[in-house]
């Protein structure tokens, strides 16, 4: 069985499709809130299977009195437990999240790494993740695909591809220079809150007219 053949884009239509969305949203930015970029990397690690306003509800006390790799270990495991137990998988998180601390300790004088190599060397932290801090700390146009993206960007034919890494290279072909810096959030945004898994807002799209919809 091939691929199903999806239709896609050309590329005035995804040049049209962007100015759309920099004119709707000039400067998007992560709907995680955190600090700094350390505790950005640990909410980014959280939300793993979760939602940001979940992880953000756990983690608004939690960095009130963490901010740091330090401050995180000598709160130990049981102690982040306690912040984050709304959250899914959060044993298994808190392990990595230590995991992480430690590392980040031992290796990078407690700062956040800068390369994507680097990054993934970190427990708990995939490409996605890299991604997501190589863009929104270090200002990379790297793009970051999740569920909301692998989902929706072959549905509008954006990008093809039925993997993660599949919709990002292909995202990364297609989408000119100038809105890669804030093209993930846009279309992250865009998933979580037009084009929905279920009941799709297509009537107050901005993109209905150009969409595949495959």
């Amino acid at each position: 069985m091939g691929e199903k053949k999806i239709s896609l884009m050309g590329k005035e239509q995804i040049e049209e499709l962007f100015q759309r969305f920099r004119k709707n949203n000039p400067a998007p930015s992560s709907e995680l809130i955190a600090p700094n970029p350390f505790c950005l990397l640990v909410s980014v690690v959280l939300s793993a299977q979760t939602t940001d306003k979940a992880v953000n509800r756990a983690t608004e006390p939690l960095y009130k009195k963490v901010s740091t790799p330090l401050q995180m270990l000598s709160l130990g495991e049981e102690g982040l437990s306690s912040y984050i137990k709304s959250i899914g998988l959060y044993r298994n998180k808190a392990k990595h999240v230590m995991g992480l601390c430690q590392k980040l300790i031992d290796d990078f004088g407690g700062e956040v790494p800068s390369t994507r190599e680097e990054l993934e060397s970190l427990p708990g932290v995939g490409r996605k993740t890299a991604n997501v801090i190589l863009n929104v700390v270090y200002g990379q146009p790297v793009m970051p695909v999740d569920t909301h993206l692998l989902r929706i960007c072959p549905k509008m034919g954006l990008a093809q591809g039925s993997t993660p890494l599949e919709v990002e290279k292909s995202l990364m072909e297609r989408i000119p220079g100038e809105y890669m810096l804030h093209a993930h959030h846009w279309l992250i945004l865009h998933g979580r809150y037009t084009c929905t898994a279920r009941n799709p807002k297509c009537d107050e799209c901005l993109a209905a007219d150009l969409c595949k919809h495959n």
